[in-house]
């Protein structure tokens, strides 16, 4: 069975505990974190993929790398650690957020700009582009990309909106390639 699969059906259950308990809220923020730590710390997760260590001794790794957690989000950790799917966890951490930003009808994108946007710009393309997806906000995040020249360049998912300079003067240099 896929990665993917498996960790679609650990994320709908602890989604399902997390909706019974009125705890989507913690349990996101829980799993965000999750997902910066097995992001940015290679080391973490040799550690935690390292047959020689017991699960026993992974689970106590987890314990203190995770203080102040849910007891529910960590024994769906130790869960992992039993079963040998700690290859997974970042991947089960991503399909929970799915789901929730899907029940809030949120989508996540990414928006390239020249210049940190304003909250007045960031709040414009949230309305403009949920639309256009079918969601009713966008949680943004902003990198600062000044190959860009001007304009933004947005990623909601798999759909890449270009209006910078950059790929208006890539389109353009296509065309006129095209039309020799």
């Amino acid at each position: 069975m896929s990665k993917g699969i498996v960790a679609k059906r650990y994320a709908v259950a602890l989604f399902q505990l997390a909706s019974e308990q009125n705890a989507l809220d913690q349990f996101e923020a829980e799993l965000r974190t999750v997902k910066q730590v097995f992001a940015n710390s290679a080391e973490f997760q040799s550690v935690l993929k390292n047959p020689k260590l017991t699960a026993d001794r992974k689970k106590s790794i987890i314990t203190e790398a995770f203080v102040g957690f849910s007891q529910m989000t960590l024994n769906t950790l130790y869960l992992l650690v039993d079963r040998h799917r700690e290859e997974i966890i970042a991947d089960v951490a991503d399909e929970f957020i799915a789901l929730a930003n899907n029940k809030r009808g949120v989508a996540e994108a990414v928006v390239y700009s020249v210049r940190p946007l304003t909250k007045e710009e960031e709040s414009s393309i949230s309305s403009v582009f949920a639309q256009k997806v079918g969601k009713t906000s966008l949680l943004i995040e902003n990198i600062v990309d000044p190959s860009l020249i001007g304009g933004v360049k947005l990623r909601i998912g798999n759909r890449i909106y270009d209006g910078s300079v950059k790929g208006k003067l890539e389109r353009l240099e296509r065309e006129l390639i095209a039309k020799r």
